[in-house]
């Protein structure tokens, strides 16, 4: 097992993360105890030391089966991460009540990595009111042991994660974003890792494969690959991709079954990183990936001639975000957190945006199925 030196500890490069543990009869609220031990057993004897929860995986039930599991195991033998729930903003005032909650349901005395979990557009402001003391409670956690490294995951824009860094940033020791070759530029990626260089701060990855879109690719992209590294399989791919970014530390994989977990720790018995030709030809083949999605160039052309004041690049933006990825809650939740009067349901179809779009987008059009989409009514 590759891996990676993080202050004064050795952490396997490949976690194991838990949003996708086996289940039974296609409930996620169901895990599968008995295969999630097995697989956690399987890991454990081949290098993997990190292991990844959250409060609401897999309705709640994530925390308790991994503290079940890896109450088994020498409590010095692995790293556990879980987060706080900001996503829901009802918990905001609750950080005491939970935190408590989660070391008896992960039956240990105290956290390895704690996150403050998905900062972005709908929580930011919440997670930086005092009146909740959050960041306070947590940062006494740590004084106290009970936490031993904090940090936060981020699935909001680099200006949200700018804020938060701002505010926090001096007693961040780690940030997971989600990253891999597509949303190297889909969602910022790149920029976001320059940002957290800024602080110093080191990056964890959540999404490798996207969501196991990028476990299988399209048989011309395969084909490409195939000719550049003959004996590399297609998801090694996304994790050699990782490999050559210096300022990743952690990859989380949420592994569903055991073959996956076999293809992923084998991968990791060895870093490979890619050369900058295999670069090219991964970022080429993301690019005719992506080649579906609307050609915003954000210009800003549109938002000059829109009655309704819209800020049509930014929906455009989710647009292509909520059609690549089937749906998601990316895209959903940052239109959620938009006033109704900003949202693409106000477009009228005036088309006067259409008229000066140097890509001769239909915005209308966009704006219509976008909004029908959000409200179930896909046509």
């Amino acid at each position: 097992m590759v891996t990676k030196k993080f202050q004064d500890l050795t952490l396997s490069a490949l976690g194991m993360g838990t949003m996708r543990l086996p289940v039974l009869d296609g409930d996620d609220a169901k895990i599968d105890e008995e295969k999630t031990a097995e697989m956690v057993a399987y890991a454990m004897e081949h290098g993997i030391n990190y292991y990844d929860t959250a409060w609401g995986y897999h309705s709640g039930n994530s925390e308790l089966v991994m503290g079940k599991v890896l109450s088994k195991y020498s409590r010095d033998s692995f790293y556990l991460a879980t987060k706080f729930p900001g996503y829901d903003l009802s918990n905001m005032d609750k950080v005491e009540e939970i935190f408590e909650k989660q070391l008896e349901k992960c039956k240990v005395e105290y956290f390895d990595f704690y996150l403050f979990h998905n900062i972005c557009e709908m929580n930011i402001d919440a997670y930086l009111d005092e009146k909740y003391g959050i960041y306070e409670y947590l940062l006494k956690q740590k004084e106290n042991g009970r936490i031993r490294h904090l940090g936060f995951s981020a699935h909001g824009s680099c200006e949200v994660m700018e804020r938060f860094l701002k505010a926090y940033g001096e007693k961040m020791e780690f940030c997971q974003i989600q990253l891999n070759y597509i949303d190297w530029s889909f969602q910022e990626a790149k920029a976001k890792t320059e940002l957290l260089a800024k602080y110093n701060i080191p990056v964890w990855v959540m999404e490798p494969l996207r969501g196991g879109k990028l476990a299988k690719l399209p048989e011309d992209a395969e084909k490409k690959l195939k000719e550049v590294r003959p004996d590399e399989n297609i998801p090694a791919w996304a994790f050699r991709f990782l490999q050559t970014i210096p300022s990743v530390t952690m990859v989380l994989s949420g592994m569903s079954n055991f073959e996956q977990l076999q293809d992923n720790i084998k991968t990791y018995e060895t870093d490979k990183p890619l050369s900058d030709k295999e670069m090219k030809v991964i970022l080429d083949i993301a690019d005719g990936i992506l080649n579906g999605k609307l050609p915003c160039t954000d210009c800003h052309y549109c938002t000059s001639h829109c009655p309704k004041e819209l800020d049509i690049p930014k929906l455009l933006e989710l647009y292509n975000e909520y059609n690549f990825t089937g749906g998601g809650f990316i895209a959903p939740m940052v239109v959620s957190t938009m006033p109704k009067e900003k949202q693409p349901s106000a477009c009228i179809s005036c088309r006067s945006c259409e008229a000066v779009c140097p890509q001769q987008i239909k915005i209308s059009e966009a704006m219509k199925s976008f909004s029908e989409k959000l409200s179930g009514n896909q046509a």
